[in-house]
């Protein structure tokens, strides 16, 4: 559970396969901005595109609010 908990592994996996391929713009990018224009012609393959390299992205979002919120004493 540690592997979820380490900034220098989510880090390094948002730099690599979170915005791979990086020329001519990040793939997520991309994605992003085909989904924003209405994603027309997205198969099931594209969608899957979009949560594999979407997914270090709310590994670290996950890891932000668990550092942000105050721990509960229970």
């Amino acid at each position: 559970m540690s592997f979820f908990n380490d900034w220098r592994i989510i880090i390094l996996l948002c730099l690599t396969l979170g915005l791979a391929p990086f020329f001519p713009e990040p793939h997520l990018w991309g994605k992003i901005k085909w989904i924003a224009g209405g994603a027309n012609g997205m198969t099931l393959t594209d969608w899957f595109d979009v949560a594999m390299h979407g997914l270090p992205f709310l590994l670290l979002a996950r890891l932000l609010i668990l550092k942000l919120l105050p721990k509960s004493k229970t």
